[in-house]
């Protein structure tokens, strides 16, 4: 157990800096951009990337398909049943990256066509194929080797992969932005700085693992990925959807402001759910070796640091979110950013978000992608249907509420399944958390509410920050004493674990 603790605990932890270094660059590379070249490049970036991002429509949920199928023989250490699995995912990502090209290629001549703007055909074509780059490179060589570090549990080698080439892109985006006013340029050095994520990855493998390329494709993994589709799905629509309805019903500015607050939204979100990245594949390996109790015990713990996390994360980001967004958006006059019940509203699904994380990825690792499926696609109707009808009568707001009533509708669904198909937990655990942290977080933001904002500045912005975040803190983790003090415990070993025993 004590393994368990240590590797899952530098797991969660690389991941989680990870998360912070990816939003330190989601703040920093837009507010530059925003600065150099206003709202509408701005707009038009996170367009396009949301436009390229439906490649994983065609991906049809493989990712999640192959790291569950990887456990058993990476425990078993069957390495001729891993190099097969490895090479059905090169081939097939191979193949997706083919058509990619192709699909890049649609939209980088369409997108000027069907959108308008403000932009000259050459001006979007070009940066549409630039901008595709990174992904290309992703799918064509380092996806299959992502996909076998985390099934194996080192999660940690590709964070801190990924932390390395992110630092390395923002401090020459920062540096170069300085002395080069084209976003072509800039955005064609970044894609050359990601190309570098595949080099390590390579040399890595070459190194920890025998691969046979000459095992053969395992053909039903490429079939059963189709049970994993739905969950593709609703996942991609959940990240992509609402830039591409707001870039067909309003305007690339109204897209801006939308990624703004999204850069708020997606780095809390992001940080919550970097502890997954730790703890999946212990789960998925405690589900293999059938040890139900060890497995009910992590799974308590992970769901408690889940709600404990999001919660507090998603409260102080509702309380500062728009302040926040003003001051990131000074002297950027082109757009009003101000809109603080949008900003509570996706805020919120986001929350929702996080909270169905521990139930989805335990339905992930024991591999129940066939039973799962019809409710990702009900999801995925739910926020497209809503977000479509709302957006416009309500611009933002409409946007974000279709996302949440999706993402409501499905974390019941799956704290059912939890209960009725793996572990058999009472719904009493689910409703008495989200009770005690709702009933906390409603007392907490009434006081704090008596005492507003008397003037915006950043730094009274990070003080506010700071006391709101330390204040909640200390209350939530009293409440959690009083209440989840076996839990409490656990994580209290848990920390202690990592300097008692070196990996």
């Amino acid at each position: 157990m004590k393994q368990h603790k240590n590797i899952t605990l530098w797991n969660s932890f690389s991941s989680l800096l990870l998360q912070f270094v990816t939003i330190f660059s989601g703040f920093v590379i837009p507010r530059l951009i925003l600065n150099s070249f206003g709202s509408e490049v701005n707009g038009l970036i996170s367009s396009l990337n949301q436009f390229l991002n439906y490649v994983t429509l065609l991906e049809g949920g493989l990712s999640s398909v192959i790291i569950s199928a990887l456990y058993k023989p990476l425990y078993e250490r069957n390495y001729d049943k891993v190099s097969s699995i490895v090479k059905t995912a090169q081939r097939f990502y191979g193949k997706l990256a083919f058509y990619f090209c192709i699909y890049s290629f649609i939209l980088a001549i369409g997108y000027p066509i069907l959108f308008s703007t403000s932009f000259s055909f050459s001006y979007i074509f070009s940066l549409t194929i630039i901008l595709s780059i990174q992904i290309f490179v992703q799918y064509n060589f380092s996806i299959a080797w992502k996909l076998l570090l985390n099934a194996d549990k080192k999660v940690y080698i590709v964070s801190f992969v990924q932390i390395l080439v992110i630092i390395l892109n923002t401090v020459l985006f920062a540096i170069l932005i300085r002395f080069f006013s084209n976003i072509h340029f800039l955005k064609l050095v970044s894609a050359s700085v990601f190309v570098l994520q595949s080099v390590f990855y390579y040399f890595i493998i070459q190194k920890k693992y025998f691969i046979d390329r000459k095992a053969k494709v395992d053909s039903s993994l490429l079939k059963s990925r189709w049970d994993g589709f739905g969950i593709s799905i609703a996942t991609f629509i959940h990240k992509n959807t609402d830039v591409a309805i707001l870039t067909i019903f309003t305007n690339l500015s109204t897209v801006s402001v939308y990624s703004v607050y999204f850069l708020v939204a997606n780095g809390l979100r992001s940080v919550v759910t970097s502890i997954s990245a730790g703890i999946i594949p212990t789960l998925g390996q405690l589900y293999v070796k059938d040890n139900k109790n060890e497995l009910n015990q992590m799974f308590s713990f992970y769901e408690f640091i889940i709600y404990f996390l999001t919660f507090l994360l998603f409260t102080v980001g509702v309380l500062l979110v728009t302040p926040f967004v003003l001051l990131y958006t000074k002297n950027i006059t082109d757009i009003n950013y101000n809109a603080p019940v949008f900003g509570i509203i996706l805020l919120l699904s986001e929350a929702v978000f996080c909270l169905k994380e521990p139930f989805v990825n335990l339905a992930y690792a024991a591999g129940t992608f066939k039973d799962i499926k019809k409710h990702a696609y009900i999801e995925a109707f739910i926020n497209i249907f809503l977000s479509i009808i709302l957006v416009k009568a309500y611009g933002l707001i409409g946007i974000a509420i279709g996302t949440f009533v999706a993402m409501t509708y499905r974390t019941i669904y799956h704290v059912i399944y939890l209960k009725n198909h793996i572990l058999n937990r009472p719904l009493s655990y689910f409703i008495k958390k989200f009770i005690v942290f709702g009933t906390t977080t409603a007392i907490c933001v009434f006081f704090i509410c008596l005492c507003p904002f008397q003037n915006l500045s950043f730094t009274h912005w990070l003080i506010r920050a700071v006391i709101y975040s330390f204040v909640i803190g200390v209350v939530y983790f009293i409440i959690s004493f009083v209440f989840w003090k076996q839990e409490v415990q656990y994580i209290l070993s848990f920390v202690r674990g990592i300097f008692q025993k070196k990996m």
